[in-house]
C-alpha cells in the first residue's frame, strides 16, 4: 500500500469531523471556513484546477493558476510559493502532490513533474520527472499515484512511472481510497476501472462528468460541465442526479457526521452544500 495514503487512512476520518457546515456557527482553530452564512464575493484566481480540504487542518484548499490559498478565518490566503497547479491532491494529513509550473522567482524546472509538499503547501519537494511531465490531473490512492501529461502513468514509490494505456485521455482523474477503482472522466464520457487503471469500461447510462472526487466511504461525486452534479454509492457504476450549478471548474467531498457535504468551484465562486450535492451556497472569502 502507497505509505502516504496508507498513513491518511489512519487519520482522516478523526480529522473530517472536525468540518462544521452549520450557518452562522464560527469556525474553531481546527475547523474550516465551510459554513453558508455570507456571500462569497469571488476566486482568489480566476483558474482553480483543485478543490480539496485538508484532514491535518480541515482547511479549505484552492490548486490555482496563482498558487495554492487556503481558506482562513478572514477568508483565503496563499500558502506557500507561487507555482501554477495544474495537477493537485490531497494525499493525508498535510500531505499533498501537485504538478504544473514555476512561478516567478521560482527555481523549480519547467514543468515541475511531480512534487510533494509535507506541511500543507508551505514548502514543496521535487520527487520525480521534474523537467518532463506537466500532469494536468492527479489522484492518489493505495495502488499509487496517478497521472496524465498527455499519457497516463502511475508510479508506487513516486519516483519510478509506468506507462498505462486508456482508451480516451483524461480530464480529470478519481481514484477509490479503498480498492482499485478508478474514475477517468473524458471529452467522450466517464470512464471506469476495477484493477487500478489497466482495463477500461464505459458504465452503462453514466453521466458526461466533466469533474470528480471520491469520499473516504466510498461514495463517488461529479458534476457535468453544465453544472449538472451526480453521486454514485456503488463505485461508479450507476449515478443519482442531484442539484444543478454554474460550470464547475473543480469539485471535492467529504463524509462528516452529518453526511456527505460537496463543494464545487465555478467561475466566480466557491459552492458548498450541506445536503448531499442538492442545494450550494457560496463559500465566504472574508471574515465574517
Amino acid at each position: 500500500m502507497h505509505a502516504a495514503f496508507s498513513h491518511r487512512r489512519l487519520l482522516v476520518a478523526a480529522a473530517l469531523t472536525t468540518i462544521s457546515l452549520t450557518a452562522g456557527c464560527a469556525a474553531s482553530p481546527a475547523s474550516p471556513v465551510f459554513t453558508t452564512s455570507s456571500p462569497a464575493g469571488g476566486l482568489p484566481s480566476p483558474h482553480v484546477h483543485g478543490v480539496a480540504v485538508n484532514p491535518g487542518d480541515g482547511r479549505v484548499y484552492l490548486a490555482t493558476h496563482h498558487g495554492l490559498f487556503r481558506y482562513d478565518d478572514t477568508g483565503p490566503a496563499r500558502v506557500g510559493p507561487v507555482i501554477d497547479l495544474m495537477g493537485f491532491t490531497v494525499a493525508g494529513p498535510d500531505q499533498f502532490y501537485a504538478s504544473g509550473h514555476p512561478g516567478e522567482g521560482s527555481d523549480l524546472p519547467n514543468p515541475v513533474g511531480l512534487i510533494t509538499s509535507a506541511d500543507a503547501g508551505q514548502t514543496w519537494k521535487q520527487l520525480s520527472r521534474q523537467g518532463q511531465s506537466d500532469f494536468h490531473a492527479l489522484t492518489a490512492s493505495p495502488s499509487g499515484v496517478l497521472g496524465t501529461d498527455g499519457t497516463l502513468r502511475v508510479s508506487q514509490d513516486d519516483r519510478r512511472w509506468r506507462d498505462l494505456q486508456i482508451p480516451i485521455p483524461p480530464t480529470a482523474l478519481a481514484a477509490s481510497p479503498v480498492g482499485h477503482t478508478v474514475l477517468a472522466a473524458t471529452d467522450a464520457g466517464l470512464l471506469r476501472s476495477i484493477d487500478a487503471a489497466q482495463t477500461w469500461t464505459t458504465p452503462p447510462g453514466a453521466p458526461p462528468l466533466k469533474v470528480l472526487s471520491w469520499t473516504e466511504d466510498g461514495t463517488a461525486v461529479g458534476a457535468t460541465n453544465d453544472g449538472a452534479v451526480h453521486v454514485s454509492t456503488d463505485t461508479g457504476l450507476t449515478w443519482q442526479r442531484r442539484g444543478r450549478t454554474p460550470p464547475p471548474q473543480a469539485i471535492t467531498a467529504v463524509d462528516t457526521a452529518d453526511g456527505l457535504r460537496v463543494l464545487l468551484v465555478t467561475g466566480e465562486e466557491v459552492l458548498a452544500s450541506v445536503d448531499g450535492g442538492i442545494t450550494f451556497t457560496p463559500l465566504p472569502n472574508r471574515g465574517r
